[in-house]
């Protein structure tokens, strides 16, 4: 399918969707759409790493405001929620590549991947309390990842912070040079790559299970099932853990 505003490619288990909508990549319905149908097009396609990154100067400067008013938000709102839940239902790893501005929906595209590299020169922020109104998926993102009180407070004063701050605070997981942003998103994916996507796939799920979970025993209950009943039933831990013994590389089946 030949897309408008995004890029998507598909290399051995390997998804890539580019924001292609230059300069600041803002997020209109039509684009949303068109990410929508991109992720669709992904379920059954064995999926190991799904990279979302950004051509132009920002990554996302937000969801348009226009598209905010009257009958076009109901809308607006299904469309760009339908990319969170298509990423949840994809079920695999999530890596954003953040070279510049990640604003308002950019923000929340960027930080809801599982894990983030960005540019030193990136910046992230939730305005939308300064035109009235606040974000829903930072409002569920945030607090799980940075906890309550820094959550509330850069979904209620709007402030823009740098990208060493959103390291300091859990948001990224690496900050680098710009000239070195491709490289280090390579090797990060690279890494993930050259493990088994359905072993990735069920530490991310227990890992999930866990947090969703606020007794401690239960959710290691709930943790233990994942890890009997589900990973060590698979082809991919029996071969991990024989070439360990054996002191060879193993040969992963993603099964």
């Amino acid at each position: 399918m030949a897309y408008e505003f995004i890029k998507l490619e598909m290399a051995d288990g390997l998804a890539t969707l580019t924001l292609n909508r230059e300069p600041l990549n803002v997020l209109n319905i039509a684009m949303m759409k068109e990410m929508n149908a991109a992720l669709d097009s992904l379920v059954g396609q064995g999926v190991k790493v799904l990279l979302i990154k950004a051509e132009g100067k920002a990554f996302s400067a937000g969801v348009d405001v226009g598209e905010h008013l009257g009958d076009q938000v109901n809308e607006m709102i299904e469309v760009f929620h339908g990319i969170f839940r298509r990423m949840d239902a994809l079920n695999c790893v999530s890596v954003a590549s953040v070279q510049g501005a990640a604003l308002g929906g950019g923000c929340e595209l960027a930080v809801y991947c599982d894990l983030v590299v960005a540019s030193a020169k990136a910046k992230f922020a939730q305005p939308e309390i300064m035109v009235g109104v606040f974000p829903p998926i930072a409002a569920l993102a945030f607090p799980r990842q940075i906890g309550y009180k820094k959550a509330l407070e850069l979904i209620l004063t709007g402030d823009t912070i740098g990208a060493e701050e959103c390291l300091r605070l859990g948001l990224v997981n690496q900050v680098v040079a710009p000239e070195e942003l491709a490289a280090a998103t390579g090797k990060l994916v690279g890494k993930l790559m050259a493990l088994s996507g359905l072993v990735l796939r069920l530490s991310k799920k227990a890992i999930l299970k866990g947090l969703k979970e606020p007794d401690p025993e239960d959710a290691l209950k709930k943790i233990e099932k994942v890890y009997l009943k589900e990973l060590m039933v698979t082809a991919d831990a029996e071969e991990g853990l024989k070439a360990f013994l054996e002191k060879r590389a193993p040969v992963w089946q993603d099964k």
